[in-house]
Parts: C-alpha cells; sequence; structure tokens
C-alpha cells in the first residue's frame, strides 16, 4: 500500500516518525499519530486518525514504521483533509466587509460549535498561538490567523 510514495516520502517520513520514537525503541506511540501526520504536511481529522489507529491515551499502543508508512500513505490519499486555501475560503464567507476581517465572536463559535469541536482549553490555546488583536470593532484579521494554524508560508 505504501508503495506509491516516493523515496523523498519515506525519507520524510523516516525522520519524522524517528521524532516520535521517544524511546529509541523503533515504535512510537499511537497517540502522537496525529501529530506525525500533521508534521508531514497532512491535515487529517480526529476521526480519521482514530480509525488509522490512532489512541486518546499515551501507552495504549505502539506503532512499527512498517505500520506507520501505509498509514501516511492512506491519509496522504484521503480528501476530507482541507488545506489553507480550502480554510480561507470558508473564512471568507465571515468576511461581511470583503476586507479581510471576520469577527472574533464569529471564529470563536465556528471552532466550538462546527465540526470537529474545540473544547474551551483548546480555543484558549488557539488563540494564544495563533490570534492577532481584535480591533474597536471586533474584528480580526483572518489570513494571518489562518497562516499560523496551519503553519502555511505564503
Amino acid at each position: 500500500m505504501a508503495n506509491d510514495l516516493k523515496d523523498v516520502e519515506i525519507e520524510k517520513a523516516q525522520f519524522v516518525f524517528s521524532v516520535y520514537d521517544w524511546e529509541g525503541s523503533g515504535q512510537m506511540d499511537a497517540m502522537d499519530l496525529g501529530n506525525a501526520l500533521r508534521a508531514l504536511n497532512l491535515n487529517p481529522t480526529i476521526e480519521l486518525i482514530g480509525k488509522m489507529g490512532g489512541t486518546q491515551k499515551r501507552g495504549e499502543k505502539k506503532i512499527k514504521f512498517e505500520e506507520f508508512l501505509p498509514i501516511f500513505s492512506q491519509v496522504k490519499k484521503e480528501k476530507e483533509q482541507g488545506c489553507y486555501e480550502d480554510f480561507l475560503e470558508c473564512l471568507k464567507l465571515y468576511d461581511k466587509n470583503e476586507d479581510g476581517t471576520m469577527l472574533l465572536a464569529e471564529l470563536t463559535h465556528s471552532l466550538t460549535a462546527l465540526g470537529e469541536r474545540l473544547d474551551d482549553v483548546e480555543l484558549d490555546n488557539v488563540m494564544k498561538d495563533c490570534m492577532d488583536p481584535e480591533d474597536d470593532d471586533g474584528n480580526i484579521p483572518y489570513a494571518p490567523f489562518l497562516q499560523r494554524l496551519c503553519d502555511h508560508k505564503p
């Protein structure tokens, strides 16, 4: 299943896997599966990570590189990931003034009420790490927020 990967992709996957092989045992904790895939510029949903063998608790399951490679290959093919440009188009729907800003309240509502919802702690972390201050009207520029969130370099 992983034979459709290019040599450079396999090398990147080996490097990322080695970063998450905390003990140097040739295995990574399945809890780190989502982070490893995101480090490979993928954006899997939490549901997909679970389907691929990811766990919610550390120590429940270990994954060997031979198991990780087909997971990487499969997730790479998934259409339900979304990318920076997709998310940018969605946020433009909230840009009432067509000036690259949206209400912070609408973004907060979207992050906590739609799709894979963030809890309060996750929302606080996102706001702290990615958010510019809101202006006097309660608007924030959404493209810089999204760039930081997706770690995208335009």
